[in-house]
């Protein structure tokens, strides 16, 4: 059974639109995002209903999850999926869940980490990682010194906590939106990365 197919709730902007309302340098990024994926991500399409929430929305994202960090690009999506499915995010668990896929190279992981990451039979830190992720979304007022010193003794050093920090804000924040406006995931999503790839796998 197929999805639905709106992009969300209310009335995403066609390319016609997009072509008139945003700014040159959105309208650059956009095309590098359909040269590289093949598709505009439909987060995209839905926050340029708003184009001045887009720039801002852009500009966290990559920073967020392309910028330096002492966290690898596979654990940021690691996060951004945990998060989204103990929200229970279809977008995000659809999206990320294909990112941790193709980084991975391992479905297998995709499938654990978007139904229970504690099935995964994960490194230390990681599994560090993902409980305090887990935890700062359901129970944010009862994380406490003990949590961050778990990170700490996992090996994290100070500047990768206030990263893992911000992952998890961010994508509690990006969940809700989606949620809130029904977003649904570009199709071409679910069937992606899906054959494991048997030559040597991203770090982790």
């Amino acid at each position: 059974m197929p999805q639905p197919k709106h992009v969300m709730a209310l009335p995403a902007p066609n390319d016609a639109t997009l072509a008139r309302s945003l700014e040159p340098g959105l309208k650059k990024y956009f095309s590098i995002c359909r040269e590289k994926l093949g598709m505009l991500p439909n987060v995209l399409r839905s926050y340029a209903f708003r184009p001045k929430k887009l720039g801002n929305f852009v500009s966290t994202y990559n920073e967020l999850m392309l910028g330096e960090s002492g966290l690898s690009k596979l654990e940021r999506e690691m996060i951004a999926v945990v998060v989204s499915s103990t929200n229970h995010c279809y977008y995000c668990l659809v999206a990320h869940g294909q990112a941790v896929r193709e980084i991975s190279g391992d479905p297998e992981l995709g499938e654990m980490l978007a139904f229970n990451y504690r099935v995964a039979e994960l490194p230390g830190r990681q599994r560090a990682m993902l409980d305090f992720a887990y935890k700062l979304t359901t129970t944010p007022s009862c994380i406490d010194t003990a949590d961050r010193h778990a990170l700490r003794k996992a090996g994290f050093s100070a500047e990768e906590i206030f990263d893992i920090a911000d992952t998890v804000g961010f994508f509690n924040m990006s969940n809700r939106v989606a949620i809130a406006l029904d977003m649904m995931p570009n199709p071409e999503y679910h069937g992606r990365s899906r054959a494991v790839v048997k030559k040597a796998k991203a770090k982790r």
